[in-house]
């Protein structure tokens, strides 16, 4: 049987990133993302619900997510669900929490402007990618010049 686990979300910094480092060396970010769907209800009314999101950045991500990031920051984060359960040491009580452990991401707004990275794309995260246009029916296409017409044939395979 085939599994996937994977999440998307764009949203906002609730707080600061916290970077915390381990016994060995690995910087482990954590920090919150507010996600917002807006909708209409059932009487016609404009609502938006709030969504908060506890997310774990893991090594040079991590460590560039502290750097670039503050409060406020809107974030692209990718990544799967992992489920952190331990026992309340005051109530004995089994606890549990689902997080995002995140493993790519984009800075998303202008940076400078948020007090991010400049440019709003270093580190860790994806570049930018860019998607030609979809032809629009009946569009002629721009003929290429006679000697970039004939490269494919000088292809071996």
């Amino acid at each position: 049987m085939a599994n996937l686990n994977k999440v998307m979300l764009i949203g906002n910094l609730t707080r600061d990133p916290e970077l915390r480092v381990t016994p060995k060396g690995t910087a482990i970010c954590q920090f919150s993302l507010a996600v917002n769907r807006k909708f209409r209800d059932e009487a016609g009314a404009d609502r938006e619900e709030v969504t908060y999101v506890d997310i774990e950045a893991w090594g040079k991500s991590g460590e560039n997510i502290a750097k670039y990031c503050t409060k406020g920051r809107p974030l692209f984060v990718e990544g799967r669900l992992r489920l952190d359960q331990w026992e309340d040491k005051t109530t004995k009580e089994k606890r549990s929490r689902m997080k995002v452990v995140c493993d790519n991401f984009q800075f998303l707004g202008s940076g400078r402007a948020e007090g991010g990275a400049p440019g709003g794309a270093e580190g860790g995260g994806e570049q930018p990618r860019y998607t030609a246009p979809a032809a629009r029916p009946g569009a002629s296409r721009p003929t290429a010049p006679a000697a970039q017409e004939n490269l494919d044939e000088d292809v071996p395979f």
